[in-house]
């Protein structure tokens, strides 16, 4: 049984969405205590920028015709899509990074997606959790309401492309201690911080017991 662990933070010391899929991860290797964990830090040992492009390019090309870059860059993919497909369960933790996905998660999509096909959903059926936490507020009503375009885009790739039964747990206001301009908003956060350590709780062993279940 393999459990497939993706991170994205560049902050992994202190990140929060780390902190809440680590509690997903305990309920999982609870239930599962000898199973397999793959894992891939995105935002400590990222992917080369320069590799998607190379294997688009090299997909395109005669086998004979590609250059050792265009061979590497399409095994990469190929790899990164296999981990997906090897996984019985996933749980992805990625922030919002400047209102989007971040350059280094984009990068590793694409390179999935270079390596699969652009419609082979490499997640089919796979139980899976995305952890996405917010510095600031982005709800109805609020400053910054319509700003977050990394969320859709993630729902989209994960669950419509990919076809992962998907959970997502979302946490917002994440600076608000660290953000003397958001002081106001530190009960608030606080309590959007134990919502989603709760919800990690249940989705950690809701997605064991799925497993349990298959």
């Amino acid at each position: 049984m393999n459990l497939f662990r993706l991170d994205a933070s560049i902050l992994p010391g202190t990140s929060a969405s780390a902190e809440i899929a680590d509690v997903a991860e305990a309920e999982w290797l609870a239930a599962h205590p000898d199973a397999t964990v793959t894992r891939r830090h995105l935002g400590v040992d990222s992917l080369p920028a320069d590799a998607w492009a190379a294997a688009t390019v090299g997909a395109f090309a005669a086998e004979a015709e590609r250059t050792r870059e265009q061979r590497d860059a399409l095994a990469l993919g190929g790899t990164l899509a296999q981990e997906l497909q090897d996984a019985d369960a996933a749980i992805l933790a990625v922030p919002l990074y400047n209102y989007g996905v971040s350059q280094h998660f984009k990068t590793w999509v694409d390179l999935v997606i270079a390596g699969a096909g652009a419609t082979t959903p490499v997640l089919n059926g796979t139980p899976t959790v995305l952890v996405t936490t917010l510095g600031g507020g982005y709800g109805p009503g609020t400053p910054r309401e319509g700003w977050d375009h990394s969320t859709p885009y993630l729902e989209r790739v994960l669950a419509d492309i990919w076809q992962a039964e998907l959970t997502v747990i979302k946490r917002e206001l994440t600076l608000a201690a660290v953000t003397p301009a958001m002081a106001d908003l530190r009960d608030l956060a606080e309590e959007e911080r134990a919502r989603a350590l709760a919800a990690a709780r249940d989705a950690g062993r809701a997605l064991a017991g799925s497993l349990t279940r298959n």
